[in-house]
């Protein structure tokens, strides 16, 4: 088994009380079933995400809704196992709606998964929302350094040199300092 399914299988059963619902969902095959789960009313969030996750896995674009209200969500588990399902999906809105969340100035709080999520897509999307989440993260006394630190990273990880004026930008913020003088370092140079 998929070390992240089981993840998911084990912190979801914990939070469905292991009912029978959920041992039909984990064990069904039935790739309707689990669409189904996604627009029936009234189903819990758990069963959502299960299937929602399951059929991310298995490629089916029906859960791609699903799968990017998760990304968004409170909840860093539950954005975790969304950005793995959907880097799987095989999607073409995926980058897209992953830069669009990054890129919200009001959900920021939230924006960690899909920058993650970004990187690992190398869309052309990616490096553009990147850039503009980070240079937003340079304003002075900016709470979310964790987002600022997983673009700068990214940036590097992607070695894109569009991304290295606003890198050297991080390079006055300590707590970016030494990620940025690394990602610096990936980028090509010009000739």
């Amino acid at each position: 088994m998929d070390e992240e399914l089981r993840s998911v299988t084990e912190r979801l059963r914990a939070e469905s009380g292991g009912t029978e619902a959920y041992e039909r969902l984990v064990a069904t095959g039935d790739q309707g079933e689990l669409a189904a789960v996604l627009t029936e009313p009234g189903q819990p969030l758990w069963a959502r995400e299960l299937a929602a996750f399951r059929l991310g896995l298995a490629g089916d674009r029906r859960a791609f809704e699903s799968l990017v209200l998760l990304l968004n969500h409170r909840d860093p588990p539950r954005c975790a196992s969304a950005a793995y399902a959907l880097a799987r999906l095989g999607d073409p809105r995926t980058a897209r709606a992953a830069a669009a969340l990054a890129t919200n100035e009001l959900r920021v709080a939230y924006a960690l998964h899909p920058v993650r999520l970004l990187v690992e897509l190398r869309a052309p999307e990616s490096v553009p929302a990147l850039i503009t989440t980070l240079r937003r993260r340079l304003r002075p006394h900016d709470p979310y350094r964790r987002v600022a630190l997983a673009c700068v990273e990214g940036l590097g990880a992607l070695g894109d040199a569009r991304a290295a004026p606003v890198l050297n930008e991080a390079l006055a913020h300590p707590v970016l300092a030494e990620a940025a003088v690394r990602a610096l370092a990936r980028i090509p140079k010009r000739r």
